[in-house]
């Protein structure tokens, strides 16, 4: 995945198709040392391909995928979320006086 941003961010700077070194100059920048088989790799199936073309397959790919199931759960969910929240606050609050005593004492730890 490193290798696919960094390929892109120098499209983005301006090399129509950027090589080894330009790949490799991004990543040193930011301290990640790059595999040189795994960068061929990335160079050569990138090579000679639009990547506005890419990206717009990839949306399509994506966007056949599911990603539904979720919502009856999350609605059920909610509540369940909020009396967790209300027990937490009782349970500060109960903290907060604890420690209040504890101050009543008249003597501190590092006194």
């Amino acid at each position: 995945m490193r290798y696919v941003a960094a390929y892109l961010l120098a499209v983005l700077g301006g090399k129509a198709a950027p090589v080894a070194a330009d790949v490799e100059k991004i990543l040193s920048s930011v301290g990640i040392e790059a595999d040189a088989e795994k960068l061929k790799k990335v160079i050569a199936e990138l090579n000679g391909k639009s990547v506005e073309e890419l990206i717009a397959q990839g949306r399509e790919k994506l966007s056949s995928m599911p990603v539904g199931g979720g919502a009856p759960a999350a609605a059920g969910a909610a509540p369940a979320a909020a009396a967790a929240e209300e027990k937490k606050e009782e349970k500060e609050t109960k903290k907060e006086e604890s420690e209040s005593e504890d101050e009543d004492m008249g003597f501190g730890l590092f006194d």
